[in-house]
């Protein structure tokens, strides 16, 4: 156990080393020739038009966000997928419970697949019911 700590710790002290190695390397040895253009936001190598500051689609961070929780469930999953092998051999009760854990877990996240997807959250182009605010108000009858 002490061992495998040690090890763990020596990869990330190298780890720290080369990229804090890597920045005083650069800083040390770099030439530092400042002008006005290296001064400039970079995107993607082409020069910036107009001003930084206008919104993005919500509906990408929404669909971002699901990806992310299926990345998870797969994260979460693979790993008991990896032993679940050596625990039928072990106890096939444990295996039966690690079994419907996952279904559960993987259940649960379909759910809200579906119920994001119900919602229409996943559309790229939403048509919009128009307000009640923007309707005419019906017309009265002269006295």
């Amino acid at each position: 156990m002490g061992f495998q700590f040690g090890t763990v710790l020596v990869f990330a002290i190298v780890t720290l080393g080369f990229a804090l190695g890597g920045v005083t390397l650069s800083r040390l040895a770099g030439p530092r020739i400042p002008n006005a253009e290296k001064a400039t936001t970079y995107e993607c190598g082409e020069r910036p038009i107009g001003v930084a500051w206008f919104n993005f689609n919500p509906r990408f961070y929404l669909v971002a966000l699901v990806f992310v929780i299926f990345e998870v469930d797969i994260a979460l999953t693979f790993p008991v997928v990896a032993v679940y092998r050596d625990w039928v051999s072990a106890s096939p009760a444990l295996a039966w419970v690690a079994f419907f854990e996952l279904f559960l877990f993987t259940a649960i996240l379909v759910v809200g697949l579906v119920w994001v997807w119900a919602h229409g959250d996943l559309e790229w182009v939403k048509t919009l019911a128009p307000s009640r605010a923007s309707e005419a108000p019906p017309a009265r009858k002269a006295a």
